[in-house]
């Protein structure tokens, strides 16, 4: 709802910007945020104006890991479905990762697949990953010019046969050349030897699976991780961490210079081993949710600064791949209309501040992937919010989630927080939940 100028304002007792949260009047003109107004300023006649009284006015969500899975393996999530469910959970931008969709991101041809597929589909801004896999180093530099935010690699398997993972000397390769193109390298960080001999048994309990995962699997890859980017400058990140023995590493590398930064997912922060159920694997993710002190510590690494950025790691797949016995289940776990609601609920629990859910959720991964026009309420950005009745509660039902495949780990828990409607570049997408028509683009990164 804007009129013939392009021109909105929207209204609340709480805008969330990077200053604080303050009753204000947001200025929109042609999808950018104009100005930051004082709450009682004067509507210039003809303007179309949103009053949403004590409802929350935060900066659209960027969730810069998501497993899309289109095309290839679509029945496990696409385009339409994950940015519906994206969309109806306040986010406005994701970066979808480049393994689980066939092909996977790691040539310029598949980019362009990927792209073709998705452009008609988006309900929310779209950018895409690269990825990094045994033998397609010389590929990297096509892949960056044509606008991927940076590369994705594993130093385990993965999980799907065609996106291998790394050893450390095509590591260390890879990492040469993405330092050399100034790019961003994304870890996901377990030491493939760890793993290796830690015990392996299947069936459905949580406890024989979490003890297939252990925290030194964590650490291990991530001492590697930072002793290579030390060595060639780089940058890189550290995917989901699960284990707060990194926590130490990550700091003293921050405080030595290291060029890395880290993030933590949903699922971490709020749920805890000692609550899954044995055979429930929609708890089932890699690495995993673990004890409920080490929850705590994350709580504490993440208020710290230590961990930059909350993001869903929202890795889906159809039902029947959820089957009993951990070892073999698909791990994944599907967050992506929740996560707001989700780390909301346990931050103010823990007394933090919405300031700082739009730091963690919105500024940070904006930050991260280099999106300057996003991530927040202030002069130049996009126009892009969620409208969030913070002290609202509702129960998780699976079958109001826009998600392919309503599976998750969500499953009937109370959650604290509603979100009202999203907007993306000054237009509502979606209200009470429901989504309207496509209207994202796909986004590319600037030179």
């Amino acid at each position: 709802m804007v009129d013939q100028r392009g021109e909105l304002r929207l209204r609340s007792m709480r805008v969330v910007t990077p200053d604080g949260t303050r009753p204000a009047t947001v200025a929109v003109s042609d999808g950018r945020i104009t100005a930051v107004l004082p709450h009682d300023s004067a509507v210039p006649p003809g303007v179309p104006c949103e009053d949403f009284g004590a409802d929350a006015l935060l900066p659209g969500l960027v969730d810069t890991h998501v497993h899309v899975n289109d095309p290839g393996r679509t029945e496990w999530e696409g385009f339409a479905t994950a940015t519906r469910a994206a969309a109806a959970g306040g986010i406005t931008t994701l970066l979808d990762m480049p393994l689980n969709s066939l092909p996977p991101t790691t040539t310029v041809a598949h980019l362009r697949t990927k792209q073709l597929t998705a452009r008609p589909q988006v309900h929310i801004d779209t950018g895409f990953w690269g990825g990094a896999i045994p033998g397609n180093t010389a590929d990297l530099r096509e892949l960056y010019a044509a606008g991927v935010f940076g590369f994705k690699c594993f130093l385990s398997p993965s999980g799907v046969e065609e996106f291998p993972a790394l050893d450390e000397e095509q590591f260390a390769g890879t990492m040469a050349e993405t330092a050399a193109l100034g790019a961003l390298l994304l870890v996901h960080a377990e030491d493939p030897h760890q793993l290796a001999t830690a015990p392996q048994r299947g069936g459905p309990r949580y406890a024989d699976f979490l003890a297939s995962r252990p925290r030194t699997a964590e650490h291990t890859a991530i001492e590697t991780v930072i002793s290579h980017a030390r060595r060639l400058n780089a940058r890189v990140h550290i995917l989901h961490v699960s284990s707060v023995g990194a926590l130490p590493l990550i700091a003293a590398a921050k405080e030595e210079g290291v060029r890395i930064s880290a993030e933590s997912c949903p699922h971490f922060l709020t749920l805890t081993a000692e609550e899954v159920p044995d055979g429930a694997t929609q708890f089932k993710c890699c690495p995993p949710i673990r004890e409920s002190a080490n929850r705590d510590a994350l709580w504490a690494g993440l208020a710290a600064g230590t961990l930059d950025c909350v993001v869903s790691d929202h890795s889906p797949s159809t039902v029947d791949l959820k089957t009993r016995d951990f070892a073999l289940a698909w791990g994944g776990i599907s967050s992506l209309q929740l996560g707001l609601s989700a780390v909301w609920t346990e931050a103010r629990r823990r007394g933090h501040t919405l300031d700082e859910m739009a730091v963690w959720m919105a500024a940070g991964p904006a930050r991260l992937a280099g999106l300057s026009h996003k991530g927040a309420i202030e002069v130049g950005r996009d126009a892009d919010f969620a409208v969030f009745a913070s002290e609202e509660t509702f129960t998780v039902d699976p079958a109001r989630l826009h998600h392919r495949n309503q599976i998750t780990a969500y499953a009937g828990r109370t959650l604290r927080g509603v979100v009202r409607s999203t907007w993306l570049r000054g237009s509502r997408i979606a209200d009470h939940g429901t989504p309207s028509e496509p209207v994202g683009r796909l986004l590319e990164r600037s030179a």
